[in-house]
């Protein structure tokens, strides 16, 4: 008596591949490590079929576990906010696949201020403000050796005020003037800071507020703009649309 065998399904092939990097905490590598790999899913999530993996830089062999993970010619998307070394040469030297390509960073993305637009309407309409009335303060990283950090942060608040209408909005850095302290004095009650970073690392969560505590700041201050709840959307658009070259 013979039986035949139902053909085993086959699994769904890949659609695409892509690794999600960020620069992580070197002292303390794990929760940012986790912190990723959690945001990578969101974005997996909306992105069926594909291989998403994550890494962070300050994670010993987190970026060589996702490249043999995802294989040749992956995606490489930056979670970073501005071009800079660590998204050129530093990223680019760790990278084993030499065909695997790069994209922009996340704070480069055109489509980045439109979505912090309405995450700052949604603000305004919450405390009972108008934009004409408020002010905003975009607290950032900027560098002290490279003018690309402060450039792309002043496209993105020179895109994002003409989005909005605030009365004001100052753009303050945390490793090059104009300072943070500098710019976060006189805001008044109805301002609003938005940190121009990626995820909760030391900076959002120890020199910001002091920073506002120093300035006397009353207004609100937001989480950081890559923590917001439509930004795995942005990212998993961004490799959808991504042109890679032949």
């Amino acid at each position: 008596m013979s039986s035949t065998r139902s053909p085993s399904p086959k699994a769904p092939a890949t659609r695409g591949r892509a690794i999600i990097v960020s620069h992580g905490q070197p002292c303390d590598p794990a929760p940012a490590e986790a912190a990723l790999a959690a945001f990578s899913g969101q974005v997996a999530h909306h992105l069926p079929g594909w291989r998403i993996e994550s890494a962070t830089l300050a994670a010993p062999g987190a970026l060589d576990r996702a490249q043999e993970a995802c294989g040749p010619g992956a995606l490489v998307y930056p979670m970073f906010m501005t071009s800079g070394w660590f998204t050129s040469d530093a990223l680019r030297a760790r990278l084993t696949a030499r065909d695997a390509h790069v994209l922009p960073p996340f704070g480069t993305d055109p489509a980045l201020s439109a979505m912090a637009a309405d995450l700052l309407r949604e603000t305004l309409a919450e405390a009972g403000w108008h934009a004409a009335g408020t002010r905003l303060f975009i607290a950032a990283h900027g560098s002290g050796r490279n003018a690309n950090s402060a450039r792309d942060t002043r496209a993105f608040a020179d895109a994002l005020a003409a989005a909005t209408g605030f009365a004001e909005v100052r753009t303050g850095f945390v490793e090059e003037a104009p300072y943070l302290v500098d710019m976060a004095f006189g805001l008044g009650e109805r301002a609003i800071c938005l940190p121009f970073f990626a995820a909760r690392g030391g900076h959002v969560t120890d020199d910001i507020p002091e920073a506002l505590q120093l300035a006397a700041f009353r207004g609100r201050l937001l989480a950081p703009i890559g923590c917001a709840p439509t930004a795995p959307a942005l990212v998993a658009r961004a490799l959808a649309t991504a042109e890679v070259p032949a």
